[in-house]
């Protein structure tokens, strides 16, 4: 049976994404979206492009792109202040993995990273990085509030087309999910000592592996 299986913010994790991957073990009729943030602040974004991009040949992935991309592209763009921006949170630490120098990122993780998508549904979910607008159309929601917003700062009622949100952005200190009817957010801190989320949004069946390669599981029905 396919599966629909979110994973949430990487942050450069690059041993619990491959943890997580090692344990899922996707297969071609699977479907894996990404949540965004897969750079910055981390030790090893580097290596967590290179990891999806291996991905794309074995499962359907769906990426979706998150803010710290959109300042990585930015930074490499237009320099100045934006690269300040970038530095400022947590692009220093992509860069090093790429040995200290922005030249050395490969076309073909700038490549991946330039077809990541605003937002990903299903019949039954419906997946953006950070949060959404209840009574607005995913194609016409604002950058502001889809890339930017944190949930902890404004928890929206459930969207009007009726299905279930998966979200990411908003780091759990504790390492569980937040966890509503109506949205699940699944960005669980993997960067600051917690864990990073494999969520199969049909079964709410869940893996989580730290950088250290540990492994936990579980369901949200548990």
């Amino acid at each position: 049976m396919s599966r629909i299986i979110a994973i949430g913010d990487v942050h450069g994790c690059a041993t619990a994404l491959q943890a997580l991957l090692n344990e899922i073990q996707p297969t071609r009729d699977d479907t894996i979206v990404g949540m965004g943030d897969y750079v910055d602040r981390g030790m090893n974004s580097a290596r967590v492009l290179e990891i999806l991009c291996d991905l794309i040949s074995r499962t359907r992935l769906i990426p979706l792109i998150g803010n710290h991309e959109i300042m990585m592209f930015k930074a490499l763009q237009n320099r100045g202040s934006d690269l300040e921006f970038w530095m400022m949170h947590g692009g220093n630490a992509t860069v090093a993995s790429y040995g200290g120098r922005t030249q050395n990122i490969p076309q073909h993780h700038l490549t991946f990273l330039s077809h990541c998508l605003r937002f990903h549904e299903t019949d039954s979910h419906f997946f953006v990085h950070a949060n959404y607008v209840p009574d607005v159309p995913l194609e016409e929601q604002p950058d502001e509030i889809l890339f930017w917003q944190h949930v902890k700062e404004h928890i929206p009622p459930r969207h009007f087309s009726g299905k279930i949100a998966v979200v990411g952005h908003t780091p759990q200190g504790d390492g569980d999910m937040l966890i509503f009817d109506h949205l699940h957010c699944i960005d669980t801190y993997c960067y600051g000592d917690q864990w990073l989320t494999a969520l199969d949004v049909s079964t709410g069946d869940y893996w989580q592996a730290d950088n250290n390669g540990k492994l936990r599981a579980g369901n949200l029905n548990d």
